[in-house]
């Protein structure tokens, strides 16, 4: 039976990029990332911070990217697949844990500004940086319908922040003279 395991994620970076060059000059770059999730507890009605703690792995001129562009800190967007690891420790243990392979690392940055690392492969003399607005409205674009859809959400959830604080300065901003419906009812 198909299956489909791709992972999309935005987070930071936990520690900075470990670049290692592989017997066949490959390069892998393991990036460690935190996600945060808020949500708020129905029983107790408090908020609850939950934090997803994984490991990236990034291959080939992307890593490369990864290494030079990204330290601790860093806010970035992952897309690629899940990954189970297994191997035995020291005392014979079997021990597993998940990664993600990146396919795409897009650079976030606290200024605003965005990079792909995915688009330096094809573009690296032009290195021009766009707003991340720009970054999730060419996402929401995407011929891939979870990127899309990922991308949709945080492009709106981003215009509605900046939008709140332009209906809060003006107090007619939320009346509208018109019906909440319009409604041709034979009744």
């Amino acid at each position: 039976m198909a299956g489909f395991n791709r992972v999309i994620m935005i987070g930071n970076l936990t520690r900075d990029p470990d670049l290692k060059e592989l017997g066949s000059g490959q390069s892998v770059c393991r990036l460690g990332l935190a996600a945060n999730r808020q949500y708020k507890n129905r029983q107790s009605g408090e908020m609850v911070q939950e934090v997803c703690f994984i490991d990236i792995d990034v291959w080939g001129p992307q890593a490369e990217s990864c290494n030079q562009y990204l330290q601790k800190g860093r806010q970035v967007l992952i897309e690629g697949r899940l990954k189970l690891d297994n191997w035995q420790d020291a005392d014979g243990n079997n021990r597993s844990k998940h990664s993600i392979v990146a396919d795409r690392v897009v650079f976030l940055s606290s200024n605003n500004d965005a990079v792909s690392s995915y688009d330096e492969q094809d573009k690296s003399s032009s290195q021009s940086s766009s707003k991340n607005t720009d970054v999730l409205k060419q996402a929401a674009n995407a011929d891939d319908a979870l990127v899309k859809a990922a991308a949709e959400e945080l492009l709106q959830k981003v215009e509605e922040k900046t939008a709140a604080p332009a209906e809060a300065k003006s107090p007619d901003a939320a009346f509208k003279d018109e019906p909440p419906f319009q409604d041709d009812l034979p009744f």
